[in-house]
């Protein structure tokens, strides 16, 4: 059970040669999700050697084009890569329209499928499982209709006490897979030998819930309680909130009160506006509220092992 996240991208708006927009490449439980998809991802992509075959699912919070201007390349590379893949891509109603259409006019039709799935409900919604990893879309409040997303890892396979196993001559090897899916077992005079003696809990499964452009909205909380990370927008500090909340951002403070209110374990800080030419204030307005606060910046990976509880993996790639 791990979480990796490399962050592609992390400023609003336009972009500028230190500063990318919005884009996060996910691997969680060995699944792999681009989330967002700013101008210039499949550059950050190639830049910090992610290989494009990895994406399968990509999850567009909304229309703005600081979120999504690149996928249209992003497409446009996996044909003349000669993909053969499926690519399922989650936004709002209309996501499908916008791409079609570009790629119609500009005769680029690809060679894979290419798999839309529309969200516009008002409420959270399950939009992806398999059997390691289920998403969920954690309704927020923009100018247009935005989602954030929640990752979760699901519980995985009870691990065998082979020492306990030992004591128990009658257990044999066929029955360890029903020992790892919590079955109890069953002696041959008919004893219950209960499971919790046979095997170890699992691993904690771990949770990423990703908070692209929003105002302040305390309602989510209860969908993003307890997450191991949280990635909430900062656009502006203190000094601007009357100007976050007319343009339906979210200052640094707000969403150190988000991940204090939710009880998350690390909160990421990002989309900040060129306002700003000291973003180590971000970081210490959020922490006025809020102990474990991270700056995204382009390069970072953000790594969570379950295997090493309470451990934190940062690093930063040139």
């Amino acid at each position: 059970m791990s979480i990796s996240l490399t962050i592609l991208g992390c400023h609003s708006a336009t972009p500028r040669t230190f500063a990318h927009p919005t884009s996060q490449f996910l691997e969680i439980n060995n699944r792999h999700f681009l989330i967002d998809c700013g101008e210039g991802t499949q550059v950050q992509l190639r830049k910090y050697k992610i290989k494009f075959s990895a994406i399968g699912h990509v999850f567009i919070s909304h229309l703005h084009g600081d979120h999504f201007f690149g996928l249209i390349g992003l497409i446009s590379t996996f044909g003349l890569l000669k993909r053969t893949k499926d690519l399922h891509i989650y936004g709002p109603k209309g996501i499908q329209e916008i791409i079609n259409l570009q790629l119609k006019l500009s005769k680029s039709w690809v060679s894979y499928e290419l798999i839309f799935h529309e969200l516009e409900s008002e409420n959270s919604e399950l939009i992806f499982e398999d059997a390691n990893v289920e998403v969920h879309t954690i309704p927020l409040n923009h100018r247009i209709y935005t989602n954030g997303f929640l990752f979760k890892e699901k519980i995985g396979e009870r691990k065998l006490n082979i020492e306990a196993i030992k004591e128990n001559p009658e257990i044999e090897i066929c029955d360890y897979q029903n020992l790892r899916n919590g079955k109890d077992f069953t002696t041959e005079k008919g004893g219950i030998i209960k499971n919790k003696t046979l095997t170890f809990n699992p691993h904690k499964s771990l949770s990423y819930g990703y908070c692209s452009d929003t105002t302040y909205k305390p309602d989510i909380v209860p969908i993003i309680k307890n997450v191991d990370l949280l990635y909430h927008e900062s656009t502006f500090l203190n000094d601007k909130k009357e100007l976050a909340k007319i343009t339906k951002h979210a200052t640094a403070e707000e969403a150190g009160n988000i991940a204090n209110e939710a009880n998350v374990g690390q909160l990421i800080l990002g989309h900040y506006s060129s306002r700003y030419n000291d973003l180590d204030l971000f970081k210490q307005e959020a922490e006025t509220v809020f102990n474990n606060v991270i700056l995204a910046k382009e390069g970072k990976i953000i790594k969570i092992d379950s295997k090493v509880p309470d451990e934190l993996v940062i690093a930063h790639q040139n």
